[in-house]
């Protein structure tokens, strides 16, 4: 088949090569940006007297058709075409004749395809944002609902103190809010037009790139043409927060799967969102979280990958940076599914509050509030610290937890104690009596709440 930029060649392309470099089998999930952005183009040609109306006219009629048998799936495309630009206008001459072939007037692949890309990834980014914040909303309606539930906290997955369950998801509120705001900022490099750089240095025909880029909604068109056609670093961000928001669903993912754990038993996943054993029947599996956390070496790797890619590029276009897009597809698509699913399954989450409060009595993790004790009674506290870790051995040695200790058993220890250290003791105190601005303390994470719906709305 005659290749639209054949007139130079002598000999067709050797087949191996026309299917290895060929990008058509992914690069088409840009068709409906690709044509967006070639009716941009010729409306913009039509105003600048490059072509005529009724050129432009069919032209945007010929791009409106092919845009409704995309949409309708009627569309098959072709190898022999190379990618989803060439495509296009290939449809484009068959639709409406040789005046299709005006269509690439002033511009090049090289700014159309960046262009493609900054209009599929502002969409997704905009899509994305939006799942962050079911995933958000889910984790505020259990954070509200287990404000008081009493959960033991872990440092070096060690106990460490007692905190608010609702606390503890309300850190994970704060890391998808991190990851939200990212995206956001990351639109204002997204939201620039590379349409009228042509193939890197510009066009000697009279265009109007500020037209095109209003047209498509941009904020400004880039203001080098070598950078316009051969800058990625709109999608190196957006693999770099997508790293960072996979880091922390697959954190999360892994406390779901210890807590649904029978040592633990401190959540149970809704069925739905967990599968079964083909030999062991009593077996349910946190499948979903665990691919979930198992995801994140595929979008590290696409990061990677394209920072390998680009690290030894001159400028401006190469062939080489066709290998951007599967990346960046396949992070945009692999974040959809993992949003999509924690969001609902976070929500039909059941928690186990009485199993959570018991653990924390089957513990030491109130110890540091002895110390708290001693040293509001006067004892520095690192003098406090040494006695508690006695009692501490003394309580293990008589196999005994610091609540079981009779007052007799502390004042062993320090005159300083009294009756009341009994009541300090109790995790509803030991975690209410964090009061500090940003602590597990109840008011403290009701207030915490109230600002993260604040954010939401």
């Amino acid at each position: 088949m005659t290749k639209l930029w054949g007139g130079r060649f002598t000999k067709p392309t050797n087949k191996l090569v026309e299917e290895y470099t060929s990008s058509i089998s992914f690069d088409q999930k840009l068709a409906l940006q690709d044509i967006k952005g070639s009716i941009a183009h010729v409306e913009m040609l039509g105003s600048c007297n490059i072509l005529e109306m009724d050129e432009v006219w069919k032209i945007k009629e010929g791009l409106l058709s092919i845009e409704e048998k995309v949409k309708k799936e009627e569309v098959t495309f072709s190898v022999e075409h190379e990618d989803i630009h060439m495509n296009i206008e290939k449809l484009l001459i068959e639709e409406i004749g040789p005046v299709g072939g005006k269509l690439h007037t002033g511009r090049s692949r090289n700014d159309q395809v960046a262009t493609d890309m900054h209009l599929y990834l502002r969409e997704k980014t905009e899509g994305l944002i939006e799942l962050v914040e079911a995933v958000q909303s889910s984790l505020v309606e259990q954070a509200e609902q287990h404000m008081e539930t009493i959960l033991p906290g872990y440092t070096h997955l060690q106990r460490a103190q007692p905190v608010s369950f609702g606390h503890h998801l309300m850190a994970y509120f704060w890391m998808f809010e991190r990851d939200k705001e990212r995206l956001q900022d990351s639109m204002k490099r997204i939201n620039w037009s590379p349409l009228g750089a042509a193939a890197l240095a510009g066009t000697p025909y009279p265009i109007d790139r500020k037209a095109t880029s209003d047209a498509l909604g941009f904020d400004q068109p880039y203001p080098n043409s070598l950078d316009a056609v051969s800058d990625r670093d709109f999608i190196l961000e957006f693999l770099s927060i997508s790293s960072i928001m996979i880091t922390h669903i697959s954190r999360l993912s892994e406390e779901l799967i210890l807590w649904g754990s029978q040592e633990f038993q401190f959540v149970e996943l809704d069925d739905a969102f967990c599968t079964g054993s083909s030999i062991m029947p009593q077996k349910k599996n946190p499948d979903v979280p665990e691919l979930l956390r198992g995801k994140t070496g595929r979008i590290y790797g696409h990061l990677m990958g394209l920072l390998t890619l680009l690290k030894g590029l001159p400028l401006a276009y190469n062939k080489d940076m066709q290998e951007d897009k599967e990346g960046m597809f396949d992070t945009v698509e692999t974040l959809e599914g993992a949003l999509s699913l924690l969001a609902p399954m976070l929500a039909s989450m059941q928690v186990k509050g009485d199993q959570m409060k018991n653990a924390v009595k089957e513990d030491y993790s109130n110890a540091t509030d002895i110390a708290d004790y001693l040293a509001v009674k006067g004892m520095p506290f690192r003098e406090a610290h040494e006695v508690i870790g006695k009692i501490v051995l003394y309580s293990i040695q008589q196999e005994k937890y610091l609540l079981d200790l009779s007052l007799e058993e502390y004042q062993q220890f320090s005159t300083l104690f009294e009756s009341d250290i009994f009541e300090k003791l109790q995790p509803d105190q030991v975690v209410a009596a964090r009061n500090s601005e940003g602590g597990t303390g109840f008011k403290q994470v009701e207030n915490q709440i109230q600002l993260a719906k604040e954010h939401l709305s």
